[in-house]
């Protein structure tokens, strides 16, 4: 370990003899490399950032009213096309970095690129950010908007005109889009309005050339038919079922029950002479209990009971004859025997006759339906054909319609999103309007001033070593030894030390006040950059 440090010591103390050469070599070095460094033309930046909220207030007020257009997307369009095309070639004619004089396609093209690589456009989300409370609280995105030159005021014109831009394309575009929108409905609306009335106007002349075969609420015309001849078919069975309910009543009414019954109340309102049927069976039972109370007294051949029994006979051939004719349905038998005012003979009446005219009712149903079935029938040839002409007509006019409604509704949303646009459902908030510092943020002078005085050094080392190495001497007993593989003996001193050391002395404090030079040429570089002296030398940076 040791001898490799006493090798680099030998090799320091062999290139210092050539110090003043490379402290002349540093000093050269750092002087133009500085110059170099103040020739750099100086670079600004600015930027600025804008809050876009798509989301407003406005928002969940208008969905489903209006039409949804992709503001995102057209942000993003916009902040592509703004480094690129004519809106990048109109930026830079309006800030004055492509001058209008400068015709050369070339020279153009290069600034426009040189331009659009300077431009930095980014775009963040607004919940990441803790800027401000709207950044903190609202849904949107942040756009930044930064470019780099060596004119800090036109810098800052170039990034408010983007900020502009930016805003300015967007919502034009939304609205053009709108308009656009509004537009081609329009001419759809008045093309399916024109439709529309003339599908209505064939619709209407088909109605009054076939009045009578058009299809009604109830269906077409085979509904109808089925339905026609449903309802004939329930008719002759209701009809058939009132029949036997109308049989089994008039049986009722002429059997035993309803005649007996007739007995069981004498006719109050008879007439005497005439008689009812109640009062011909009371006269059966008086002149029964009579002819009874006459044979306890006197035989069968005592002129009494032969007359009391020939009245039973009477009155007992009287009382069949009501009989029969009541099961005839004599009317004036009813009458005469006061039938009529029986309840049980009553409510068999009165249904036989609600029965009876039921009957009638359906057979008036069963007549129209059979009728129309009849009339329905003499149709069929043509009632289908008008029936399938009038579908395709209604189709015709229901599609027309329907497009036209839907048009029409379209058209309102467009112009409702119109006006909410300038209402504002989109919120453009200026974050941090276009700002550029006062000092240039390139080059970083000062760190470029050190590095180039460590540059400046190194080179001076390296040309001293250079020089040592093609002017090699022995400058210890090691190295001698190691040179040439003898041992060294002795070693012989100086003649005059004393001068000797005075010469270095002397030469000591010329090296350092070359070296105070040149840090005295690097404080003066330090207080140039503080006073922002430049060198117009055209470097471009």
């Amino acid at each position: 370990m040791s001898t490799a440090i006493d090798q680099v010591v030998d090799e320091i103390r062999s290139a210092w003899r050539f110090r003043w050469p490379g402290l002349i070599t540093a000093f050269i070095v750092a002087i133009l490399g500085w110059a170099v460094v103040f020739a750099l033309p100086d670079v600004y930046e600015a930027d600025a950032r804008i809050f876009v909220d798509t989301r407003t207030a406005l928002k969940p007020v208008l969905q489903g009213l209006d039409l949804d257009q992709d503001v995102g997307a057209q942000l993003n369009f916009v902040r592509q096309s703004l480094l690129a095309g004519p809106r990048l070639r109109a930026i830079a004619e309006q800030t004055g970095v492509l001058p209008l004089s400068e015709t050369d396609p070339l020279k153009r093209a290069k600034v426009l690129a040189d331009l659009a690589k300077d431009i930095n456009l980014s775009v963040s989300s607004a919940a990441d950010r803790t800027d401000t409370e709207a950044t903190r609280t609202a849904a949107g995105s942040i756009y930044g908007i930064a470019y780099q030159n060596g004119d800090r005021a036109r810098a800052l014109k170039v990034v408010q005109t983007l900020l502009t831009t930016l805003v300015d394309e967007t919502l034009g575009g939304k609205r053009e889009g709108s308009e656009a929108a509004q537009r081609f409905l329009g001419t759809q609306i008045k093309d399916y309005e024109q439709r529309l009335r003339a599908a209505e106007d064939r619709l209407a002349d088909f109605k009054k050339r076939n009045v009578g075969l058009m299809p009604t609420e109830q269906g077409g015309y085979f509904t109808q038919l089925q339905a026609e001849t449903d309802a004939a078919a329930k008719a002759e069975t209701d009809l058939s079922i009132v029949a036997a309910r109308r049989a089994e009543l008039e049986k009722q009414l002429r059997g035993d029950t309803a005649i007996s019954a007739t007995a069981v109340t004498p006719n109050v309102g008879g007439v005497a002479g005439v008689g009812g049927s109640g009062d011909t069976v009371t006269r059966i039972r008086e002149t029964q209990a009579r002819l009874d109370d006459l044979l306890q007294r006197f035989t069968d051949k005592h002129p009494d009971v032969i007359a009391t029994r020939a009245e039973l006979e009477d009155l007992k051939s009287r009382r069949q004859a009501e009989v029969d004719s009541l099961r005839r349905g004599d009317a004036a038998a009813i009458a005469a025997s006061g039938a009529g005012n029986n309840p049980v003979y009553q409510s068999i009446q009165l249904a036989l006759n609600q029965a009876q005219v039921e009957a009638a009712t359906l057979r008036g149903q069963l007549g129209q339906h059979l009728a129309k079935v009849a009339e329905l029938k003499k149709r069929l040839n043509t009632a289908p054909q008008v029936e399938a002409e009038f579908a395709a007509l209604d189709r015709d006019y229901s599609v027309n319609k329907a497009q036209y409604t839907a048009l029409l509704a379209n058209y309102e949303k467009a112009r409702l999103g119109e006006r909410a646009d300038n209402a504002g459902s989109v919120r453009f908030e200026v974050v941090q309007p276009p700002t550029a510092l006062i000092n240039p943020v390139a080059p970083r002078r000062v760190l470029m001033i050190g590095s180039v005085l460590l540059a400046a050094l190194a080179l001076g080392a390296g040309m001293a070593y250079v020089l040592h190495v093609l002017h090699p001497v022995v400058s210890s007993v090691r190295g001698l030894t190691d040179l040439t593989g003898l041992p060294v003996i002795g070693v012989v001193g100086a003649a005059f030390p004393i001068q000797l050391r005075a010469g270095a002395r002397r030469d000591a404090r010329k090296f350092a006040a070359g070296a105070a030079c040149l840090v005295l040429a690097l404080t003066v570089a330090l207080v140039l950059n503080w006073a922002h002296v430049r060198i117009p030398l055209g470097i471009q940076s």
